[in-house]
């Protein structure tokens, strides 16, 4: 690990606008991917018929994807720049991987929007944008790639540019504080260093507009919320339950509750990799001992936080969800499986109450008798047993979920307000 902050990075857009091929790029530039991985890519992709797709390769190491030429799979890949390092979480843009976008942006601090510059904004471009809102992320650089294509024209990359500042106004980003980057990921142009091919652009190229991003803020000032993975019996120690903790600190003599379980005492104490430490925190994974909780009191989905401000219990819940695919219509009264942190829960969807248009995020109706795969709603929910969650917009580590019915993720969303048990 470095020891410069961390940030998470989504790189977003519609298939075939380059988001592959930029991902390689940034790892190659940066030193990630050594010259000779690249190289064997090439020929690769050569003796396929696919020359140029050498940087995309570097992420697509799954066989089927590259004798389809699409990205599946969220690929996690690790590069440093001058101030942070980064994960990218590469988002699929195939319509039928919107639920590992969901995944991935959730994840995510930070983004790059891809649009093609011959191409300008396509249907993935704003349903992206959307769920990149919706699911919290902060801000976007978009870049313009593909400039080679338009023969780096400045005219082009205006028009794609008040295309995409216009779709950013409509779902209230702040598309003022948006950068946008003129950039080719094939040819290399305004990744890591300044271009020639584009004289006219004088701001940052897309290294520096990475550089530039916020820091993020590790949640340690937030209370502690520790969702439990599972609860071990230690012959010497007594029961250990484990887990990472998503947001504040854990140190031997806290006093600590776990939700919904309703149980709690003192923290005796935190082991990392079977280590003693005296304190843990955000991105953790302990193992701890709470004097007087047995392993029959609580269980995985259980939420450890401090005593004095214990996670919440929901009765019910309002939520942002987006459907991304549902076989028929989802109406009041259903009930899948939610999957919050570690719990999973049938919850029945109680009411309906506003389908949004997904591609401004404003009401389009009110009390609507049925919502549809691509809608995105405002709905009212009802743990089906006890769940503990919170609003995303006090703790979004445990604000967000996905919603699961037969064999496939349905829906994903956060919570906006929870009504307590």
């Amino acid at each position: 690990m470095s020891d410069k902050p961390h940030q998470n990075l989504a790189i977003i857009g519609h298939v075939d606008h380059g988001k592959s091929t930029l991902v390689g790029r940034l790892l190659f530039e940066t030193g990630s991917v050594p010259e000779h991985v690249i190289e064997q890519h090439r020929e690769e992709a050569e003796e396929k018929g696919k020359g140029g797709f050498e940087f995309a390769y570097v992420m697509d190491n799954l066989a089927e994807e590259r004798e389809r030429g699409v990205t599946i799979d969220i690929a996690h890949q690790e590069f440093d720049t001058d101030e942070f390092y980064f994960t990218i979480v590469d988002c699929p843009g195939h319509r039928d991987f919107v639920k590992n976008m969901i995944t991935g942006a959730s994840q995510a601090d930070n983004a790059v929007l891809v649009v093609a510059a011959d191409d300008g904004v396509a249907p993935q471009t704003r349903e992206h944008v959307f769920l990149a809102r919706t699911l919290g992320i902060g801000e976007l650089i978009i870049g313009v790639n593909k400039m080679d294509v338009v023969d780096y024209s400045e005219d082009s990359y205006n028009e794609v540019k008040e295309q995409v500042s216009k779709l950013l106004k409509q779902v209230r980003f702040d598309a003022d504080n948006a950068t946008f980057v003129p950039i080719s990921a094939f040819e290399g142009d305004n990744i890591a260093e300044r271009s020639e091919n584009t004289s006219w652009y004088d701001g940052d190229i897309l290294l520096e507009a990475l550089n530039n991003l916020p820091a993020p803020q590790p949640p340690t000032d937030a209370p502690l919320r520790l969702p439990i993975q599972d609860v071990y019996t230690i012959s010497g120690i007594g029961t250990v339950p484990v887990g990472r903790i998503e947001t504040g600190t854990m140190s031997a003599g806290d006093n600590v509750s776990f939700q919904p379980s309703d149980v709690g005492g003192e923290v005796k104490t935190v082991e990392m990799h079977h280590e003693e430490v005296p304190q843990a925190g955000p991105g953790d994974n302990v193992g701890f001992n709470v004097r007087g909780v047995g392993k029959d009191d609580i269980r995985r989905g259980d939420v450890c936080g401090p005593a004095d401000d214990p996670p919440k219990v929901a009765e019910t819940f309002k939520a942002q969800v987006v459907v991304m695919q549902h076989p028929s219509v989802i109406t009041a009264g259903y009930t899948p499986v939610f999957h919050a942190h570690t719990a999973q829960v049938a919850c029945t969807i109680e009411s309906i109450d506003q389908k949004l248009d997904p591609a401004s995020g404003e009401v389009a109706e009110e009390n609507p008798d049925f919502i549809k795969s691509g809608d995105a709603a405002i709905v009212t929910v009802r743990p089906q047993k006890p769940l503990s969650i919170e609003p995303s917009g006090e703790i979004p580590e445990l604000g967000s979920f996905a919603v699961r019915d037969m064999g496939q993720t349905i829906a994903a969303g956060k919570v906006l307000e929870v009504n307590e048990r």
